[in-house]
This record gives C-alpha cells, structure tokens and sequence, in this order.
C-alpha cells in the first residue's frame, strides 16, 4: 500500500494529457465532464453559452490523468463576450493533446456542426467524434450521422454516449486513458478540477439563477464571490454579488418581494454545501455594474481573452 501522500501508481507508469472537448452550444459538453469527473465541476443549463470561462475536470483512468478542458460553446458570435467565448475554445482545442468534438445526435449536422466540422480539416491534434444524445435517436441514424461527420473531418475513433443514462461514458473515459501519453500526473489524484472553490461556489450560483429565471434572466448578468469565511462551528460563511447592467435587470433578479433572489439563494446554498461537504450561510446581493461586457478586468476574471 502506497502511503497517503503517494500515488498509487509509481511515476514511471503514469500517463497524462489533455482533451479539449468542443462543440456548438448545447451540445453536452458540461453534461459529459461532470459524467467523467463523476462529481458536478461544471455548471449545466438549457440556456445556451452557459459555460464562458474553460472548465478543467480532472478525471482518474487506469494509469492514466486526463485533464479535461470544457469549453464555451462555438456559434457565429456578434458581441464581444461571445466573441472572447469562441476564441478561447478554438485556442484550448489547438492547445490539447486531443480534441473531442461533441454533436448532438439529434440535432445532427446543422450549420453550426457544418462549420465546426470543416474548421477542424486544418487542425492537426488527434480527432475523437462523440456523439451525445444517443439515446434519444434512433441506431441507424446514429450511424449516418457518424460516417457524415467523418466524410468533413478524419476521426481516429467514433463514440456514442448518453451523459445522462451513463451509456458509453466510460469506454470514453477508458479511450481517452489510452490515448495520452506517458508522464506524470500534473495533480493530485484525489483533484477533480483546478477551479477555486470561490469561482465554482459563483458559477453554481449563476448556474441556479439561470434555471430560475431563465428566459427572463439577462444575458449580461454575473456572479462573483466577494467573502469566503470558515467558521468555528465548521460552516462556512459565503457573500457573492450577482452583476447586471441596468436597474431593470436587477428587479427582475430580485423579484416580487424579494422572492425570486431568496429561491436561488436556496437553491444555491443546498449545491455549494454538498460540494464543500460543510454547511453553508450564503448572502446574494444584486448590483448594476453598466457594460460591464465591455470591462478587461471582468474578461481576465473568467480566464478571457478582452479583444475591442
């Protein structure tokens, strides 16, 4: 038995590496890293462009680390934040050691697919097609849809999977084990992401007040962990600030009466205490920050790239 600050795979066995997994909005992207990982590193929303910061789940596979790197959706951006969104997932897929293009077998090749498809000819890291959704499409389909995708772009593998029954996620996990090459392993092995628990326990909250609100909830708007305080007692005593952009936007956070902020907070609270094991005092406090999507500051908090 290996002591308990040593690996339990000996440093000359160990194999390392990153997989970018990329994709359209929606695509199952933070839904899979979370299956891999097996515990919530990312957040998951039916909203789209959900993820804007990269994501990195850390995931324990045979012999082998993978660091896996979640990132925002890639569309045609208009504003600048979608902009900075889109060239940070092409930046990390050239910077991986693989890349794993996820479609969602339902909605198939679309535009968006078309063009991410044919952007990835020119790239050269190792190709790894996953298809998400499965169980909600027919097989034959699946198969079209697979020799499709590889008619546009060489694959070296092909996988199916479901996120949500667990179908094929882990042969994923093991193919990507294979697949890195050896080296020793960047984090511990009980490490499941390399975010502050400050930015995840935020982007829980985000990921909360968008499910509340959801189609009311402005795009612009923003969660930053302003305190952090373990107490004597064990719990923990979190202060976040949600940011919008105009006084309107902030009444619609709040709610009548105050109603709507107190269920997210909730809501919020219930996720961060599992996540750090402890309970938790959580106080949410609405401010206007105008424009804040055109602020440098705010790009390099979310690890992005600012570009006028």
């Amino acid at each position: 038995m290996p002591a308990a600050d040593e690996p339990s795979v000996p440093l000359d066995k160990q194999r390392c590496g990153f997989a970018a997994l990329i994709g359209a909005p929606n695509a199952g992207k933070s839904t899979l890293v979370n299956a891999l990982v097996g515990a919530k590193v990312a957040i998951v929303t039916h909203k789209v462009q959900t993820t804007r910061a990269t994501v990195r789940g850390i995931v324990m596979a045979e012999d082998a680390q993978i660091i896996l790197v979640d990132t925002p959706g890639i569309f045609d951006p208009k504003r600048r934040l979608d902009r900075a969104m889109v060239r940070t997932a092409w930046t990390h897929a050239y910077d991986a050691d693989r890349i794993c293009l996820l479609i969602d077998a339902k909605r198939g090749i679309d535009e968006a697919n078309a063009k991410i498809l044919e952007d990835l000819t020119s790239v050269r890291q190792p190709k790894t097609l996953v298809l998400t959704k499965v169980d909600l499409v027919d097989p034959p389909r699946l198969l079209e849809l697979a020799q499709a995708a590889n008619d546009v772009t060489r694959f070296e593998d092909t996988y199916m999977i479901s996120a949500q029954t667990g179908d094929g996620v882990d042969d994923l996990a093991r193919h990507l084990a294979r697949s890195v090459s050896a080296g020793p392993w960047l984090y511990p092995e009980d490490q499941i992401s390399d975010i502050p628990m400050r930015q995840l326990a935020a982007e829980i909250t985000r990921e909360q007040l968008t499910l509340r609100l959801h189609d009311e909830l402005p795009y612009s708007a923003t969660v930053e962990t302003e305190t952090w305080k373990t107490l004597r007692n064990g719990s923990v005593r979190i202060e976040q600030a949600i940011f919008v952009e105009r006084d309107g936007q902030k009444k619609i956070v709040l709610g009548e009466k105050g109603k709507t902020i107190r269920s997210i907070s909730m809501s919020a609270r219930h996720e961060i205490a599992k996540l750090v094991g402890a309970p938790v005092h959580l106080f949410l406090f609405v401010k206007v920050r105008p424009r804040w999507t055109d602020d440098p500051e705010r790009y390099r908090e979310m690890g992005l790239d600012f570009h006028r």
